[in-house]
């Protein structure tokens, strides 16, 4: 006899309030008619008392969705959830044309290649390194890879375009709810660091959770990051004609201000493939002028994870040493605020 599948029977009861809205992509005339283009989902969370002052924006990777950020693979609570817990209002964002933000290739341009089963082992189960202990669930368990993989989708074709709709959804929300901090994850670390060019008076740190690098890299069906750490154009200073300038030119030669005094870290997994592409990302950012940290989760005795960190078996631990840098950085704007 098939047990009856409940969670809501073994998951505690809590008190949060919750709900949604959209960030409205343009009006654009196809034909005689008006459609939306690129609109963006975006779910709320909050404790019964807010006791952070500022909120947390979690943009998830890849193809995926924000409901990587809800619940891990095996059921457990995901960070959404603890970072409530720790006294913050979240927002979990659907990208444009990803997870409940639609898609239409008359508006948001060529989808990329669908997602594999392939892709997903190569990317996140644990291969030659004995280390990568931390994936939630086995290798054979059919059912909860069929479960893992629904979530994904293709991304669009065109990764600057991708990106830039990102970024401009991403600061058209700041606009309304105000400053924020971003938590980004994989393909969504290019757009942490466009967020933050454009609105730089509104990001007020930035956690990369293994961000999708290294800069100029070719990023194997989904897109170049033409402009090092990005696909989408950057405002660097002095002003780049052209990403070619930037990708021969000295480390040093061109500055990105918004990033000048921002917080920033960057989160590597010891047993993760892509944990190889931050260090350079960070020295690329920290040669035009920003601050970028690297946090090695081995160092904080947090060990076995691959690039899924954020949703494996220990993803509590992983948070830990996250949120006490954000703690860290971001409380004592709000100490001198309250004075």
């Amino acid at each position: 006899m098939t047990q009856t599948f409940a969670p809501w029977t073994t998951v505690p009861s809590r008190t949060v309030r919750r709900g949604h809205f959209w960030i409205a992509g343009e009006r654009v005339a196809i034909g005689n008619r008006t459609v939306q283009c690129g609109p963006m989902y975006v779910e709320w969370e909050a404790p019964e008392q807010v006791t952070r002052r500022w909120p947390v924006v979690l943009m998830h990777g890849g193809g995926f969705q924000g409901t990587e950020w809800f619940d891990t693979p095996d059921g457990r609570p995901g960070w959404a959830q603890r970072l409530v817990e720790a006294g913050y209002a979240v927002l979990v964002v659907d990208r444009p044309g990803h997870g409940r933000s639609p898609y239409h290739v008359d508006t948001l341009g060529a989808m990329g290649p669908p997602f594999s089963y392939e892709g997903g082992r190569q990317i996140y189960f644990p291969g030659d390194d004995p280390r990568h202990t931390q994936w939630p669930f086995a290798a054979d368990d059919a059912s909860a890879m069929d479960e893992f993989i629904a979530g994904y989708g293709p991304l669009p074709a065109d990764l600057e375009a991708s990106e830039t709709m990102d970024a401009d959804r991403t600061a058209t929300l700041l606009d309304r709810i105000g400053p924020a901090i971003l938590i980004t994850h994989s393909a969504s670390g290019p757009d942490g660091w466009l967020v933050a060019d454009r609105r730089p008076h509104l990001v007020k740190a930035i956690a990369a959770i293994e961000p999708m690098g290294p800069p100029f890299a070719e990023i194997p069906n989904i897109g170049s990051m033409r402009w090092g750490p990005t696909a989408a154009p950057l405002r660097f200073e002095p002003s780049a004609a052209n990403p070619d300038d930037v990708r021969n030119a000295a480390p040093g030669t061109y500055a990105l201000p918004a990033l000048n005094d921002l917080p920033i870290l960057i989160v590597t997994a010891e047993a993760s493939e892509f944990a190889a592409a931050s260090p350079p990302t960070a020295a690329f950012l920290n040669a035009c002028g920003a601050s970028a940290e690297l946090m090695d989760l081995a160092d904080h005795d947090v060990r076995g994870n691959g690039h899924g960190l954020i949703y494996e078996k220990n993803s509590d631990a992983a948070l830990a040493p996250v949120l006490e840098w954000l703690m860290s950085k971001t409380e004592v704007a709000h100490e001198e605020a309250v004075r």
